[in-house]
């Protein structure tokens, strides 16, 4: 018998996962030379595999998860003939490369890299109307991203001042003209678009909701509102009958 620990760790999970007996089913598929008859004990194992882990029916692509872990644990040397796409098994074996993490912080860090990203791309546009309609874009950006850092209103000369810096001077536009046609608003929605408007109940409804609401009330106070089941109010304090003596 195969020790779990002496395996690759990916392969160790997957043996986790679909137990150790699956794992010698899907050894034994070295052993059969013809690769129609291999590609059909496969199919078997891999319906096996989806009885052993049934909640995995609903997610999506099930077939091409268990089909690449089935190819996963028979080896690269194991020629099938699935229904689906396999993945190369260099993915799961072969160590991924360092994400370089950003050295330098964006120079406004209310707008972030992203905006230095856009404000580089638009300096790269030829069309002195495609720069003028990304430069707007941008700044309408710019402005709504002020908005939820400062939480106050930002006034169109702030955002030209940033772009300017930004952008290096490259990016201009006249001040006049943005404060006059709101140029760094958001645009409004369609105008066939309604408002949602939250159902309220009928005045029909209403009545009869309250009524319902009162005579619950009345028979809570007539079954056990007063801690009797006659609605008497109990008194405090012992009973005030006399008592007789013994006899």
């Amino acid at each position: 018998m195969t020790d779990i620990n002496s395996l690759p760790f990916h392969l160790q999970l997957l043996v986790r996962e679909y137990g150790h007996s699956t794992y010698q089913l899907i050894q034994g598929l070295k052993d059969i030379e013809d690769v129609a008859e291999r590609t059909k004990r496969a199919t078997a194992i891999v319906q096996l595999m989806l009885r052993l882990q049934p909640a995995l029916r609903d997610l999506p692509e099930i077939q091409t998860r268990l089909w690449n872990h089935l190819h996963a644990m028979a080896g690269e040397d194991v020629a099938l003939e699935a229904p689906v796409a396999l993945r190369s098994l260099t993915v799961r074996t072969e160590k991924p490369g360092r994400v370089p993490y950003p050295r330098t912080a964006p120079k406004l860090r209310v707008y972030g890299a992203a905006i230095e990203a856009l404000i580089a791309k638009a300096l790269t546009l030829e069309d002195a109307d495609e720069r003028e309609q990304a430069t707007i874009q941008i700044g309408r950006t710019m402005k709504f991203l002020y908005r939820q850092h400062n939480k106050e209103n930002a006034k169109d000369v702030t955002i030209l001042r940033h772009l300017g810096e930004l952008s290096g001077g490259k990016l201009t536009l006249d001040p006049t003209l943005v404060d006059s046609e709101n140029l760094f608003e958001m645009p409004a929605a369609p105008a066939g678009t309604k408002p949602f408007i939250v159902p309220q109940p009928q005045p029909q409804q209403r009545e009869g909701q309250n009524r319902d609401r009162r005579e619950g009330r009345d028979r809570d106070n007539r079954g056990n509102g007063f801690g009797n089941k006659n609605g008497k109010k109990r008194k405090k304090g012992r009973s005030q009958e006399p008592q007789q003596p013994p006899q």
